[in-house]
């Protein structure tokens, strides 16, 4: 029996125009892409409307909406799809804020020992975007790295894989993000 093609493969298939190879993907890639969506959603407020599923197929949409991506691997795929849940994650979050008129205002919980902020304490959705905005002015690779480490849940080394970069610029990235994002959300 023939071996699958590995996702890299089909992945540049797919940057090559091959429609197909776009449609054997999904089936692969759906459930690493739905622990992606869990991790995105576990960090929301616990009623949130927009559930896993509707986040996975917006972020497919989106991604198959890429045009002239140069799918360089896995690791890439899945950067750019937390990049996608994150920008979907705000636009719901603004989206609901306008029509409350600024009533429920969504917020993530950060844990001491992965993020930035105290115990317990969560921090308005918008806000950190905003924040991460302000950082991606000096410093585009540090918001990857919170993107792909926070958001995504990858490790240092698949986050340096992911960034083509050694594990400690990775890491010193980390550390200096965090520190950046703590002491900007507590303004």
């Amino acid at each position: 029996m023939d071996r699958p093609p590995e996702i890299t493969e089909m992945l540049h298939q797919w940057s090559n125009g091959n429609q197909k190879a776009l449609e054997d993907l999904l089936p692969i890639v759906y459930d690493e892409l739905h622990k992606q969506a869990s991790r995105y959603l576990r960090r929301e407020r616990r009623n949130h409307t927009l559930q896993t599923t509707a986040l996975i197929h917006e972020a497919y949409i989106r991604l198959v909406e890429q045009k002239n991506v140069n799918w360089e691997s896995r690791t890439h795929f899945f950067a750019i799809s937390a990049k996608l849940m994150r920008r979907i994650l705000v636009d719901h979050a603004r989206s609901r804020n306008r029509q409350k008129r600024g009533g429920d205002v969504q917020t993530v919980p950060f844990e001491e020992t992965t993020m930035v902020v105290d115990k317990g304490k969560t921090v308005d959705l918008l806000q950190l975007d905003e924040v991460l905005d302000r950082l991606m002015e000096l410093d585009e690779r540090q918001v990857r790295v919170v993107e792909l480490r926070y958001f995504s849940g990858l490790n240092m080394e698949e986050t340096a894989a992911a960034l083509n970069v050694s594990r400690t610029t990775v890491a010193n990235d980390w550390n200096m993000a965090k520190a950046w994002l703590h002491r900007e959300l507590k303004k």
